[in-house]
C-alpha cells in the first residue's frame, strides 16, 4: 500500500503544483474556478483514455509512442504558458490596478484562461495517464490495498499543491503578477527540458552529452525537494545537453517577449 501511495503521491504532486502555479496566476480572472476545475476533469477523462489505449500507443513509431506522447503533451503545454506569459506582460499592469480600484473579479483575462484550462487539462492527463497504466500493472500483478494507497497519495499530493497556492497568494498584489509570472516562464522551459529528455529517448534528438553533471549526491531526481524543484525550476540531476539547450532557449524567447510586452504597456 505505502509503495503504491509514494508513487501517486509524487505523480499527483507533479500535476498539483502545476495546477497550483496556473491558478495562483489568474487570481481574479472572473470564472476561474470553473476553467480550472474543468481542465482537471479533462485531464482525468483523457488519462483513462489513454490508459484504454495503452497497447496501441506503446507500439506506435516503432514503441517510442509513449515517449512521443508524452513530449507533445508538454511541448504543447509550452506553448500554451509562453502565450500566457506574453499576454500577462501586456496586461498584468491592468489587471492589478482592475483589482486594486475594484475589489472585483475582474473579466479582461477570459480569453488567456482559456489556454490555461488546457495547460491544467495537459498537466493532469501526463501524471494521471502513468499513476492509471501503474495500477493497471499492480493490479495485474496481485497487489492489495491499491484503493487505500491511491487515496493517500493523491491527497498528500494534492495537499502539498494547496500550501504553494496559498504560501503564493500571501505575496503583495504590486509584486503578485511578477512573480507568478517569473514562476510560469521556469515552469515553462522546465517543461521544455523534460520534452526535450523524451525526444532523446525515443532517437528523435542527440543527446549532446548525456550527463553534463551530477548532482544527484546533493538532490536526487526521485526526492521530494528534487522532484518538487523539477517541476517549478526545472531541475535534472542529471541533464544532457540538448535539454539545457532546450531550456535557455525557451527561457530566453519568454524573457525577451515579456520585457517587450511590459515596454509596450508602459
Amino acid at each position: 500500500m505505502w509503495a503504491v501511495a509514494l508513487l501517486v503521491f509524487r505523480e499527483v504532486l507533479e500535476a498539483a503544483l502545476i495546477v497550483s502555479v496556473v491558478a495562483a496566476a489568474t487570481r481574479g480572472v472572473s470564472r476561474r474556478g470553473w476553467f480550472v476545475g474543468g481542465g482537471i476533469t479533462l485531464g482525468v477523462c483523457g488519462a483513462l483514455l489513454v490508459a484504454l489505449s495503452a497497447d496501441l500507443l506503446a507500439a506506435a513509431f516503432s514503441g517510442a509512442g509513449q515517449e512521443l506522447f508524452n513530449a507533445a503533451v508538454l511541448l504543447a503545454a509550452v506553448l500554451m504558458i509562453g502565450w500566457h506569459v506574453l499576454w500577462m506582460s501586456s496586461h498584468g499592469r491592468e489587471l492589478s490596478r482592475q483589482m486594486r480600484e475594484l475589489g472585483s473579479a475582474v473579466h479582461s483575462g477570459a480569453s488567456s484562461l482559456g489556454l490555461l484550462l488546457a495547460v491544467v487539462a495537459l498537466a493532469v492527463l501526463r501524471e494521471g495517464s502513468e499513476v492509471v497504466l501503474f495500477l493497471y500493472g499492480m493490479r495485474a500483478g496481485g497487489a492489495e490495498h491499491l484503493v487505500a494507497g491511491l487515496a493517500i497519495g493523491v491527497v498528500a499530493g494534492a495537499a502539498l499543491g494547496f500550501a504553494l497556492y496559498a504560501g503564493l497568494l500571501r505575496i503583495p498584489m504590486r509584486h503578485f503578477f511578477g512573480v507568478t509570472n517569473a514562476m510560469l516562464v521556469l515552469l515553462a522551459a522546465g517543461l521544455a527540458s523534460t520534452a526535450a529528455r523524451y525526444l532523446i529517448q525515443a532517437d528523435l534528438l542527440p543527446a549532446w552529452g548525456n550527463q553534463l553533471w551530477d548532482s544527484s549526491w546533493l538532490l536526487g531526481n526521485r526526492s521530494l525537494l528534487g522532484q518538487t524543484a523539477h517541476v517549478l525550476v526545472g531541475y535534472d540531476a542529471q541533464p544532457a545537453g540538448m535539454q539545457m539547450v532546450f531550456y535557455a532557449l525557451t527561457l530566453l524567447a519568454l524573457w525577451a517577449g515579456a520585457r517587450l510586452g511590459t515596454g509596450r504597456a508602459r
